[in-house]
């Protein structure tokens, strides 16, 4: 993002009030995010990020269920709940949250897509790749929290790592040296 040179942002700053908000407004329109985020900020409160969470959620479990020709297809409906999730972080911030969604994304395809994910092929490798990455993800995410939130996600991250390592994706699990369980 370019910086604005000190000379212009004492012009701005000294504008009056009505053209600043303007400006503002004219600003604001061009950014979908920057209009999520406010409206987030400024408009909703505790109750609607939990809201969020659920709506994403109903909507892992959903596709999670759906029929997949092929690993391919299901890692880019994996990596479209991931954006959704990576949005709904950038617009809320919310650390906990992006935990929370990732690890039940990853255990909700693997309880409803095992087809897919049981064996190791030529075919499964990208999406073997995609979910141990995720993990790895997940789990440096997990750290950063604070420590009280870690009982609330040990029994998940297990499950999730008992299965990574059970599943195509142990090839890439021990690649990537990721734990086999995870104690607080």
């Amino acid at each position: 993002m370019p910086k604005v040179p000190k000379e212009l942002e004492k012009a701005i700053l000294s504008l009056p009030v009505k053209d600043k908000d303007k400006m503002l407004l004219k600003l604001v329109a061009k950014s979908e995010l920057l209009i999520q985020q406010l409206n987030f900020q400024l408009l909703e409160d505790e109750s609607d990020l939990k809201e969020k969470r659920e709506e994403i959620k109903s909507t892992i479990l959903r596709v999670s269920k759906m029929y997949h020709d092929t690993p391919g297809w299901m890692m880019m409906d994996m990596r479209d709940l991931n954006g959704r999730i990576t949005n709904h972080v950038k617009v809320t911030k919310d650390k906990y949250g992006e935990v929370e969604l990732t690890l039940y994304l990853l255990n909700t395809f693997f309880e409803n897509q095992q087809t897919h994910l049981q064996v190791y092929t030529g075919k499964s490798d990208t999406i073997s790749l995609y979910i141990a990455k995720r993990t790895e993800f997940v789990l440096s995410k997990l750290t950063k929290l604070h420590e009280d939130y870690y009982v609330e996600f040990e029994q998940e991250m297990n499950k999730l790592l008992e299965r990574v390592y059970a599943y195509c994706t142990a090839y890439y699990a021990r690649q990537l040296k990721l734990p086999k369980s995870w104690q607080y």
